[in-house]
């Protein structure tokens, strides 16, 4: 099915509690504040900067809008160090080289003698011009462009971001300007390791997200885990309610959770007891640091 295809458009929201009915079909639980900021972004073509410590949903609302939307998820892992190229586009330079030899070829001539004008417009032709993120992104309706983590990237990176952003274009030197025909759903997350500059954020919506309340993460395990017995959702819920209160290097979030308690149903635990605690902890932890100071106090993490 082609990227323009109408049939991939699952719904069109009308209004925020229209938007949170659609993301609990994909089993993405949201509050009445993030549908709201989801759905404004939505309707008024604006990013939506998603903050928050990480494991909160940030880049799962990215996914379940675009499932929610039948478009096409393209996502950008921000880094330290990641430029402008890495997000827009690049050109296959093998298949230009293997281009141009059979250009002589079928010549039969050398490369100097070949019109080099016409050489030069084949060669950078979009056949061979290889599309990065951004770029697939303009060129995608419908799309999602997660831009995650981008408080790893650097300042020029976020400036080359917010160009992109306002213009909803970018332009190619040997080929033009490529403009999209209708805008991305932008999702940018960050982790806070840094502060994201004003100038990117006014661009934006804002919206903060939290680790769920006790009762929305038990209802977002068992959405995700149907079978998983509620005693267990509840108990998995508030032990690592406690877990995130104890400093560990890496608090759990909402998938780590998922993952404990879909260790524990694997096991075949009715409810969490000392044992399966013990021995499932690796699917919620991930240092080993973490693990020695709850196995310490598991006794009260349980209670």
């Amino acid at each position: 099915m082609s990227s323009t295809d109408p049939r991939r458009i699952r719904t069109d929201p009308t209004s925020p509690a229209d938007l949170a009915e659609a993301l609990r079909a994909t089993g993405y639980l949201a509050d009445e504040g993030l549908a709201t900021a989801a759905y404004l972004a939505l309707r008024m073509n604006r990013p939506l900067f998603c903050e928050g410590e990480p494991g909160t949903g940030k880049t799962a609302l990215a996914q379940a809008m675009a499932e929610v939307l039948g478009a096409e998820l393209i996502r950008l892992q921000c880094h330290e160090g990641i430029d402008a190229s890495q997000a827009l586009y690049d050109w296959d330079f093998p298949r230009q080289l293997l281009h141009l030899r059979a250009l002589e070829a079928a010549a039969g001539v050398s490369e100097d003698r070949l019109d080099a004008e016409a050489v030069e417009a084949s060669l950078y032709d979009p056949r061979f011009l290889i599309a990065r993120p951004v770029l697939r992104a303009l060129q995608t309706t419908p799309s999602v462009l997660l831009v995650d983590e981008v408080d790893r990237a650097d300042d020029e990176f976020e400036a080359f971001l917010l160009e992109v952003l306002t213009e909803h274009a970018v332009t190619i030197p040997e080929i033009g300007e490529v403009r999209a025909k209708h805008p991305p759903l932008v999702v940018l997350t960050s982790n806070r390791t840094r502060e994201v500059h004003d100038a990117l954020k006014r661009r934006c919506l804002y919206l903060w997200l939290d680790h769920p309340d006790l009762n929305r993460e038990i209802a977002i395990l068992r959405s995700r885990l149907p079978g998983l017995p509620e005693r267990l959702a509840a108990q998995v819920a508030s032990a690592v309610r406690k877990m995130r209160q104890m400093d560990l290097l890496k608090p759990p979030g909402v998938a780590e959770s998922l993952d404990w308690a879909q260790a524990l149903q694997l096991l075949g635990a009715r409810e969490l007891d000392m044992d399966a605690a013990a021995a499932s902890l690796g699917a919620v932890l991930k240092y080993r640091e973490d693990a020695d100071r709850v196995r310490a106090q598991l006794d009260a993490v349980m209670a």
